[in-house]
């Protein structure tokens, strides 16, 4: 561990990190924000984030872990900071076939979606997308989060809930 540890203070090991995890990263904030100028918003932000601070041990440790949930974190800041200028021009939250274009009305209720994703708790939009998106499993989600099945399954439970309230009132012109 202290190997580990002192071979990733070097700038290469950062360098290393950086080119393993940089297409999942990228992928996850594409997924998230749906369109490419984003993601590399998202994708950036984080890793200058990174570069500019100490890093925690979990970077080295459990790097896919750390990297998602920065990912997502950061693809909801650029959520947020784009509010009301938001369109989709790309693809949509679930992989699709790249000659697929959403249709105007898809456009909009993936929009809304990405923005109520915005409004939850990141942790909870994090989940979310992992199950939903992605596919992972609740054990999967646990064991990747270091977490239990049954906090998962409650998190996924309340998450889903607030989201259609979110969207509810997106829908309605409701704040």
């Amino acid at each position: 561990m202290d190997r580990q540890l002192r071979e990733a203070s070097l700038p290469g090991g950062f360098e290393r990190i950086f080119r393993e995890h940089y297409s999942f990263v990228h992928r996850t904030a594409h997924r998230i924000t749906g369109n490419a100028a984003d993601a590399e918003d998202a994708l950036q932000n984080l890793f200058i984030r990174l570069i500019r601070k100490e890093l925690p041990a979990e970077v080295w440790t459990n790097p896919k872990a750390y990297l998602y949930r920065a990912a997502v974190n950061a693809s909801l800041d650029v959520i947020r900071a784009r509010r009301g200028e938001y369109t989709t021009d790309m693809t949509q939250l679930a992989e699709q076939p790249a000659s697929t274009e959403p249709s105007r009305g898809e456009q909009v209720t993936f929009d809304r979606l990405r923005m109520a994703l915005a409004e939850l708790n990141p942790k909870a939009a994090e989940i979310l997308i992992l199950r939903h998106v992605h596919g992972y499993s609740d054990v999967d989600i646990a064991n990747l989060l270091g977490t239990s099945r049954g906090t998962i399954a409650v998190t996924l439970f309340r998450s889903r809930r607030r989201l259609r309230k979110v969207i509810r009132a997106f829908m309605e012109g409701r704040p």
